[in-house]
């Protein structure tokens, strides 16, 4: 469902201007640049990515009188750990290698936030990826192709058909960082809250 309300994404990831381009909504992008920490402090993926969805979306709320904003974050989890981006060549190599070979969880938090009136809407979806163990020369020359710069798992999911990446489970939108499905769930509730506040009126589904 589509929504006359202005959409901010609180992002700068190309995969998920990309993805909300495709499903066809207008937006503005106003990336949200707050630290991410390296850690889950309570030892657990769903409340991480929670956590930095919401502060996202509250960091750009301060600057907005009227819209929606959706903001997220993405991480890969490995035997109880984040797998977040690299710092560098040296530490794509090693994130890579970690996860060759193993099936493991990538977790996006989402937080819809309204414009006026703070009303928040936030959810949490993993996905199984299973990555193939690369050869010393696929993983030199995946190092120089720089796809790992700025993605958690040193990693972004080629579509259709990706030559190191199978998911096993959930969808493909929530690996590249933005699960549309749920989405567009969200973004009819949001308009029906908008409605029920007296905020501008949704459009037609379309």
């Amino acid at each position: 469902m589509l929504t006359n309300r202005k959409l901010i994404l609180a992002s700068g990831s190309l995969g998920r201007r990309e993805l909300m381009k495709m499903h066809g909504y207008t937006f503005e992008v106003r990336p949200s640049n707050i630290p991410e920490p390296t850690e889950a402090r309570l030892g657990d993926c769903r409340h991480y990515v929670g956590e930095l969805a919401w502060l996202k979306a509250e960091a750009i709320s301060q600057n907005v009188d009227d819209g929606i904003i959706i903001a997220a974050d993405t991480v890969g989890w490995l035997h109880g750990k984040v797998v977040g981006k690299p710092d560098d060549e040296a530490d794509a190599r090693r994130i890579i290698t970690a996860l060759g070979g193993t099936v493991h969880e990538l977790w996006t938090g989402v937080c819809l936030w309204l414009r006026p009136g703070d009303f928040q809407l936030c959810w949490q979806e993993v996905s199984r990826v299973r990555m193939k163990a690369l050869t010393p020369a696929e993983l030199d020359n995946y190092i120089l192709t720089r796809k790992w710069e700025g993605c958690s798992g040193a990693y972004a999911i080629e579509f259709p058909n990706d030559p190191y990446l199978t998911v096993e489970e959930g969808s493909v939108s929530n690996v590249i960082g933005l699960p549309m499905e749920s989405l567009a769930k969200a973004l009819e509730w949001a308009n029906f809250v908008s409605n029920a506040s007296g905020s501008c009126p949704a459009s037609p589904a379309g």
